[in-house]
């Protein structure tokens, strides 16, 4: 009754995102991830973070001793098909929230002031229905700054100054997620609670993704499946089946 319950506020309460992000059907659980230890502790510990800061921050008294905001920001990096964007989705599963890919396209505006009154519209409407925000391809947006030169680089380093000023007091959890960790702009990085890197999986990662995929009526043999795994990477095998990279089959 309880998850009915908040299931009925959280889907009320619902930001209204529909120009400027995604909304991602989050079915995806601990289970169907296959990550390193550290990293899998480290998604959990994300997840015990947003689930417990109310009671860390207002009945312990920690709210009187902070001078940020309450929000909790995390990094995903590495290639495609590593599972970023699957990881986001375990975590609002199992917060039970609503999760958002910003779609950078329409967020990001030539004109000036634009961009800053999108991002605006964006945290606030989350903040106010309790959402998750999914950054894809986060360099695009938390560059570095640049070396000012005309009034399209000072307007562009506002910008991200207010990205700066924003995700601290953000109230809400924001994952941003990227393959060029080395072009993210500095005083963001050091911003950020949480930095996961997410290595490419090996043979034994591969092959326990590739056993997860198939149903359990599909009979393989065990051998044949991980000699499989060594003679193909993913992109290769999902390039000739026209999957993403993310699925090994």
């Amino acid at each position: 009754l309880q998850n009915h319950l908040w299931d009925a506020c959280r889907d009320l309460t619902r930001p209204r995102l529909d120009s400027l992000a995604q909304r991602l059907d989050a079915k995806a659980t601990w289970d169907d991830l296959v990550l390193p230890e550290e990293q899998m502790r480290l998604m959990r510990q994300i997840a015990a973070q947003v689930k417990e800061r109310h009671k860390v921050y207002g009945e312990w008294g920690f709210d009187r001793r902070m001078n940020r905001g309450f929000g909790i920001s995390a990094l995903f990096a590495g290639e495609s098909g590593t599972g970023k964007t699957m990881a986001a989705e375990v975590i609002a599963n199992a917060l039970r929230l609503n999760l958002y890919r910003i779609y950078l396209s329409a967020v990001v505006s030539k004109y000036i002031g634009e961009t800053e009154k999108n991002l605006r519209k964006l945290f606030d409407a989350a903040e106010m229905g309790g959402a998750i925000l999914f950054f894809d391809e986060a360099d695009a947006l938390f560059g570095k700054r640049s070396e000012v030169k005309d009034s399209h680089d000072r307007y562009a380093n506002i910008e991200i100054n207010y990205l700066l000023q924003r995700m601290e007091s953000f109230s809400g959890l924001a994952i941003l997620a990227t393959n060029m960790k080395s072009a993210l702009d500095i005083a963001f990085m050091r911003r950020l609670r949480f930095v996961l890197q997410f290595p490419y999986p090996g043979i034994k990662e591969r092959l326990a993704i590739w056993q997860h995929a198939l149903p359990p009526q599909v009979r393989y043999e065990p051998r044949q499946s991980q000699s499989t795994c060594r003679q193909f990477r993913f992109e290769y095998r999902a390039h000739r089946a026209g999957w993403r990279g993310a699925q090994p089959c």
